[in-house]
């Protein structure tokens, strides 16, 4: 049942991620600096899909990923389809992992020690919803500003988890 919760929360905010990136009028917007802000939309994103790319898939999904941290925040000027590209990689090692992953691995100790703790599966991947959600507030501002747009394109509502299409 977690699990279920887990994957309509990662999906639907993934999804919003990419929306978020597809409503920027202007591509070269979404590399554009703000005052006030350390990163732009589109190391944001380079950020959140290695993230996951890494916790999901290396470590829960054995995908053999090889994470660059220093280059999500050294990476500019990539294509809106390469980012759009990589936020799809990142989503499908969500899933992938997902699909293996059982109630009981929740309880399980994650793989790698994090900050000199270690975490059970489940508290870790609650941690990275979160973390991805962070995120995307803080790109969805990005583009507010960049782009003047009020808007909020492709935030799905509490009825996307209820219906299952998140």
């Amino acid at each position: 049942m977690v699990l279920d919760w887990l994957r309509q929360v990662l999906m639907r905010d993934l999804a919003s991620l990419s929306a978020q990136l597809d409503a920027y009028p202007d591509e070269q917007d979404i590399w554009r600096s703000v005052p006030g802000a350390t990163n732009s939309a589109g190391t944001l994103a380079l950020h959140l899909a290695g993230n996951l790319q890494h916790y999901f898939g290396t470590r829960l999904g054995r995908s053999g990923y090889v994470r660059d941290r220093v280059a999500e925040f050294d990476t500019r000027d990539l294509t809106r389809a390469e980012l759009l590209r990589r936020v799809e990689d990142a989503r499908l090692a969500v899933q992938k992992a997902l699909q293996v992953a059982t109630e009981e691995s929740l309880e399980l100790d994650y793989p790698e020690e994090l900050g000199g703790v270690t975490l059970s599966t489940g508290q870790f991947l609650v941690h990275l919803a979160g973390h991805l959600s962070y995120h995307l507030g803080q790109l969805d501002y990005h583009r507010r500003t960049v782009t003047g747009e009020a808007s909020v394109p492709g935030m799905q509502s509490i009825k996307a988890l209820v219906s299952g299409n998140g």
